[in-house]
């Protein structure tokens, strides 16, 4: 099915459908989505992005173009995923969060209500390029946290809320505080995130 430079799977329900596959280029390929998507109204989708399965958006996000998203992810209300960005399978996204250009969420990540995420280390000071953060498979991000540019957060790490990540985190480790500072993950926070179910 096309639609507004979209191609759509089966049983998709779309309150808005000219906001998918908004053209931003005329020579941009068509938005696709897969199966059983929802996506609420004053939602805008980009041409050339592309989503899998079972993918829910609250209401007013939005996803730019060259963006890819796994199966099974759920984009909040007032989420803003900037493009050229890469996202898992099974990632959640909650109200307000913001993810930069150039950023890599692996699957099973949930990253709480208006945490952010920075692609530009000296903002309009200099020029460099802008290269987001990186979350491997499992990480959690509490709410309020800031992550900043070509940070690497490990796989199962947790990051509390409000916290200020500022260098690597390393794989089942929790970041705590402003500036975040490492600490051995405990045990109530091991274990993988239930994302699949």
């Amino acid at each position: 099915m096309t639609r507004h430079r979209s191609r759509l799977g089966d049983d998709c329900v779309l309150d808005e459908p000219e906001n998918v596959g908004y053209l931003h280029d005329e020579s941009a390929d068509p938005a696709i989505i897969g199966n059983r998507a929802r996506v609420r109204k004053g939602t805008i989708i980009y041409a050339d992005v592309e989503i899998g399965d079972d993918f829910v958006t609250g209401h007013n996000a939005l996803v730019r173009e060259q963006t890819t998203i796994g199966d099974g992810v759920i984009v909040g209300t007032d989420t803003v995923i900037d493009g050229t960005t890469d996202i898992g399978s099974h990632v959640s996204l909650q109200t307000g969060v913001y993810v930069p250009t150039d950023t890599t969420i692996g699957d099973n990540v949930f990253v709480g209500p208006r945490a952010v995420m920075t692609n530009d280390p000296y903002p309009v000071r200099r020029d460099v390029d802008l290269v987001g953060p990186t979350l491997e498979d499992g990480v959690s991000v509490g709410a309020n946290a800031t992550i900043l540019p070509e940070v690497r957060i490990g796989e199962g790490a947790f990051v509390a809320a409000g916290a200020t990540v500022t260098e690597d985190v390393p794989a089942d480790t929790l970041a705590l505080g402003s500036p975040a500072r490492h600490h051995d993950l405990p045990e109530t926070l091991s274990g993988e995130n239930t994302l699949y179910e």
